[in-house]
């Protein structure tokens, strides 16, 4: 929806000026004769934004205060109205205050929230739809707000382990860039003003032969990788490259089995809070396949739903995924058969995300001293093959 910038005045006459989202500018201004303001100007407002900026933190905060004003027994608009012009996030305000406005005008809470998909996705609507029909969205509000920490939790574990390799790595390229353009030529040169051009050690006369390699194709290099990233970028926007993508990373050595971890611990946790809430499993299922983030998994949990709408249950189409180990498929049969496939999946959740933390630790503290290995190793490599005819040319100094 558009964004509307509007200077209006107070009953008192006090200016105020700031910005709402509404349909067009007759639904602006009656927004802002509902909060008493008397509208002078209203003109649309055109931003950029990178996505839009509601975190975590901020749907978590919004979840937990909005499921403890419920269980009070505020209606819901006035816990609407209080929660949105108490919100700092402004892009957040105001998607709360338009989800405000379509529930004055009739429309239920869940159908006023699919207005907004980029802040409340499919799982978080088709919740609060289970709420809404249960009369118990305090409750699946609260359920919703411990899922979210959750996720967030374990999108910053991952995040957290791959940022230091991948500094590491480009702090590495960026040394080596300025070795091999500016260092090793310099000693070269100095190199050949002493005469000693011809009488270099083989590591020296190696490495300046990279250096002018390097000098000499680097804007091929260049270009090649530009070639090479944007072809792995139109590969991975068919659905056969991405998932020959995700099927590589998730059979990769070491990073295979955190994110196969990690896949398991999303998609119990996940299906865990739906069943629980009241979603019937075939829906429950579909949400949690869009939501899987791999297309292995999305795929496997498609194929599940099918078979289960055949007739079989959860367990057999997961026990043909490689994806699931065997434990996890047990644990779902044994769930399924007593009647608490939900607690199941919970405690399968909890115990696959305490195997993640230990995976992710383990795997930045193999990776660190690899990579200070591997970049002391090529830095000190290229430094000592400078100093060798140094220490060459001093000798003979001396010995003269």
């Amino acid at each position: 929806m558009p964004q509307y910038k509007y200077v209006a005045r107070t009953a008192g006459g006090e200016v105020k000026k700031g910005t709402l989202v509404a349909a067009d500018i007759a639904t602006a201004e009656k927004r802002l004769r509902a909060q008493q303001l008397t509208p002078e100007s209203i003109k649309k407002h055109f931003s950029f934004q990178i996505g839009v900026g509601v975190e975590a933190t901020d749907l978590v905060k919004f979840t937990r205060m909005f499921a403890t004003m419920i269980d009070a027994g505020l209606p819901l608009v006035q816990c609407l109205d209080i929660l949105g012009s108490q919100e700092q996030n402004p892009h957040f305000k105001n998607a709360l205050l338009d989800i405000k406005e379509h529930v004055e005008q009739g429309a239920t809470f869940s159908d006023a929230l699919r207005r907004h998909p980029k802040i409340f996705d499919n799982l978080f609507v088709n919740l609060v739809h289970a709420g809404e029909v249960g009369g118990i969205l305090d409750t699946i509000l609260n359920r919703l707000a411990i899922y979210i920490e959750k996720n967030a939790k374990l999108k910053r574990q991952v995040k957290g382990a791959m940022t230091y390799p991948m500094v590491v790595i480009c702090i590495m390229i960026v040394v080596m860039v300025v070795l091999m353009t500016f260092v090793i030529p310099a000693f070269e040169n100095m190199f050949a003003e002493f005469g000693a051009k011809d009488a270099l050690p083989k590591l020296t006369k190696i490495v300046i032969a990279v250096s002018r390699g390097f000098l000499s194709y680097l804007p091929v290099m260049i270009v090649g990788s530009v070639a090479l990233v944007v072809s792995f970028l139109q590969i991975y926007k068919r659905p056969r490259g991405k998932r020959a993508v995700h099927n590589a990373l998730l059979r990769a050595p070491v990073l295979g089995p955190v994110l196969q971890k990690i896949a398991v611990a999303r998609f119990s946790r996940t299906l865990g809070t739906l069943l629980s809430s009241g979603v019937p499993i075939l829906d429950a299922t579909e949400i949690v396949a869009r939501a899987a983030g791999n297309m292995v998994v999305e795929e496997g949990l498609m194929y599940a739903r099918e078979k289960i709408s055949e007739g079989r249950n959860l367990a057999e189409p997961l026990a043909e995924m490689w994806v699931f180990p065997g434990m996890v498929v047990q644990m779902i049969s044994v769930g399924e058969q007593t009647g608490a496939l939900d607690q199941m999946l919970n405690k399968i959740a909890d115990f696959y995300e305490e195997e993640v933390d230990v995976a992710v630790a383990a795997l930045t503290s193999m990776l660190e001293p690899l990579l200070m290995v591997v970049v002391g190793g090529l830095v000190g490599t290229v430094l000592i093959s400078m100093y060798l005819p140094i220490f060459e040319l001093a000798g003979n100094i001396k010995s003269e």
